[in-house]
C-alpha cells in the first residue's frame, strides 16, 4: 500500500470539517483581489488559519488553476535540524477536501541530482509549513483536482551558497509556465518567547516598529537580489521562518535571469497582518506577509 500523509493538523490550526473549510477557504477568496497574477511563485504565511487564513488568500487568488500542472511547496524545517533539503517518503497528502498526489517523476529527477535527503513520516506529518499550504491548494485547484501533482520540499538551515545551490537546481522548473512554487513562510516572530525584541524606537509602538522591520525585509526580497536579502538578515536576524525558502527563491530567479537572456519577474507583496499589536516588552506577535511572483 502507497504511503499517505494523514492531514494531521487538521481540527487544531483548522477545521477538519469538509464543508466547513470549503466554505472558510472561499471567503477568504473572494474578499482578495487579483492584482498580480497569473502566479507563477507565492509566498504564502503557514500559522492556524484564524490567523493567518484571511492574508494567505491574497497570495492564493492570484494562482491560475487552468495553467498550473505542477505545484513545489517549500517549507522551513521547525522541528528538525537540516543542513539541506528532505523530499516525502509518501505518495499521496490528505487533506480534508481531497487527497493529493506527489508527482514521482519530480522527486525521482530530485533524489538523482544526490543533493537531497528524507524526511520520515513522522517528521512529515509533524512540520505545519508544508501541511498548511494543502487546503488552500486544494481549494483553488479543486476544478482540476486530477490533473496536478504537488512536490513538497523541506528546507533546512542553509548557507547562502546552498541556497544558490538549490535554486539552480529549481530554476529550470520554475521556468517551465505550468509550474507554481509556493513558498511557505510567517515573518517576524516578536517577543520574549521567541528570544526576538528587536525595537526601533524611532517607529513609535512596538508593533509599528515590527512593521517597519518587515516592511524593509518585503522591499528588499521584491528586488529580487538574493545578497540583499541575505545581508537584511545579518544586519537585523529578523526571524522570517521562511527566510531559507525564500533564499532558495531568489537564488532560482537570479539562476534564471542568467540563463534566459534577462527575462522579466516581478515579485510584489499583497497583503501584511499581525496576530497582534505589540504595546509592552511583554508582548508577543507574529507577522504575515503573501506575495505573488510574475513573469512578464
Amino acid at each position: 500500500m502507497a504511503p499517505t500523509r494523514r492531514a494531521s493538523h487538521a481540527g487544531s490550526w483548522y477545521t477538519e470539517n469538509g464543508f466547513e473549510l470549503n466554505k472558510q477557504l472561499n471567503n477568504w477568496l473572494s474578499a482578495a483581489d487579483l492584482t498580480h497574477g497569473p502566479a507563477r511563485a507565492i509566498i504564502s504565511p503557514h500559522a492556524g488559519y484564524s490567523y493567518c487564513g484571511a492574508c494567505a488568500a491574497f497570495a492564493y487568488r492570484q494562482i491560475s488553476p487552468v495553467v498550473v500542472r505542477k505545484i513545489f511547496i517549500l517549507g522551513p524545517s521547525h522541528n528538525v535540524r537540516l543542513p539541506g533539503c528532505a523530499l516525502s517518503t509518501a505518495t499521496v497528502y490528505k487533506t480534508p477536501l481531497y487527497d493529493l498526489q506527489i508527482d514521482q517523476q519530480i522527486k525521482k529527477e530530485l533524489v538523482d541530482t544526490g543533493h537531497f535527503d528524507w524526511m520520515d513520516m513522522d517528521t512529515d506529518e509533524e512540520e505545519h509549513s508544508i501541511e498548511m499550504q494543502l487546503p488552500y491548494i486544494a481549494k483553488v485547484m479543486e476544478d482540476f483536482k486530477d490533473s496536478f501533482t504537488i512536490t513538497p520540499i523541506l528546507v533546512g538551515s542553509l548557507t547562502p551558497e546552498r541556497e544558490a545551490m538549490y535554486g539552480k537546481l529549481l530554476a529550470p522548473y520554475l521556468a517551465d509556465p505550468q509550474t507554481l512554487f509556493v513558498i511557505s513562510s510567517d515573518f517576524c516572530h516578536w517577543g520574549q518567547r521567541f528570544r526576538y525584541t528587536y525595537y526601533d524606537k524611532s517607529c513609535g509602538a512596538i508593533h509599528k516598529s515590527i512593521k517597519n522591520l518587515d516592511q524593509t525585509g518585503m522591499d528588499i526580497i521584491e528586488k529580487l537580489n538574493p545578497p540583499l536579502f541575505t545581508d537584511y538578515l545579518r544586519k537585523y536576524a529578523n526571524t522570517i521562518c521562511g527566510r531559507h525558502p525564500i533564499g532558495v527563491l531568489l537564488q532560482a530567479v537570479q539562476s534564471l535571469r542568467e540563463t534566459s537572456n534577462g527575462q522579466r519577474m516581478s515579485l510584489k507583496f499583497l497583503k501584511y497582518a499581525q496576530s497582534s499589536q505589540c504595546n509592552s516588552m511583554s508582548d508577543s506577535s507574529v507577522s504575515y506577509a503573501s506575495a505573488s511572483l510574475t513573469f512578464e
